[in-house]
């Protein structure tokens, strides 16, 4: 791992394990560090000037999401893209948030669908190259939803296994990636804001299966991330 590029962005104002769990995630999710780097214990509390406990503490988190093996007296390393855990993440999506648009369109907020549109015009002004802050209100998209629906327990739940699944959506993400994902989620609010509850549930389908189409092309061309077993 190259300590020299991990930012000591710790804020005194929040319990440091998380934050540095976020950090390392947000790096391996966008393949910064990327599988077989062996991530130092001591070096990355040097770094951030933290104590080793935090570490300790996002190293065991990051081990449950699959995202780095801890190895008895060897270390622990950032592991490859389980294509497996990918499609396992896909499927739990699509049963959740397939019954969550539903329920939106059923109630039909209006505070709820002014929000999603105004979350769609905020991606729409996000520069094409900027893969990270894309995908970060795409993240925001699902969770309004979730949350709309009020089922937040149940993105907590999607969080908890979608890991690998967000290694590739980072990886597959181009200006017509980008644009194709927009068009979706428009699809998927004018489906709610027209009480139109199986519309809502085929636009999620469609979108969350999107990845089936891309999973392919980036594991081949990029099969030294990947783990097929």
């Amino acid at each position: 791992m190259q300590i020299a590029d991990v930012p000591a962005g710790i804020s005194l104002g929040e319990t440091v394990g998380p934050q540095v769990y976020r950090l390392l995630r947000r790096r391996i999710i966008q393949a910064e560090l990327l599988p077989g780097e062996r991530l130092s214990e001591s070096e990355v509390a040097k770094t951030l000037s933290v104590s080793r406990q935090p570490v300790r503490e996002a190293f065991i988190k990051l081990s449950e999401e699959g995202l780095v093996q801890v190895l008895p007296q060897r270390g622990t390393f950032v592991t490859k893209i389980s294509v497996a855990a990918v499609m396992d993440a896909r499927f739990v999506r699509e049963a959740i948030e397939a019954d969550v648009v539903r329920l939106i369109a059923e109630s039909r907020e209006p505070d709820a669908v002014d929000e999603l549109r105004r979350q769609v015009v905020e991606q729409k002004k996000v520069p094409h190259n900027d893969r990270s802050a894309f995908l970060r209100l795409d993240e925001l998209f699902h969770h309004t939803l979730a949350a709309s629906a009020g089922k937040s327990y149940a993105w907590n739940v999607i969080e908890s296994v979608k890991a690998q699944m967000d290694r590739v959506r980072f990886l597959s993400v181009d200006d017509m990636h980008v644009t194709r994902l927009i068009d979706q989620h428009e699809r998927i609010v004018e489906a709610i804001a027209t009480n139109d509850q199986a519309g809502a549930e085929q636009a999620m389908r469609l979108h969350l299966r999107e990845i089936l189409n891309s999973l392919p092309e980036i594991a081949g061309s990029r099969a030294e991330l990947f783990d097929r077993s």
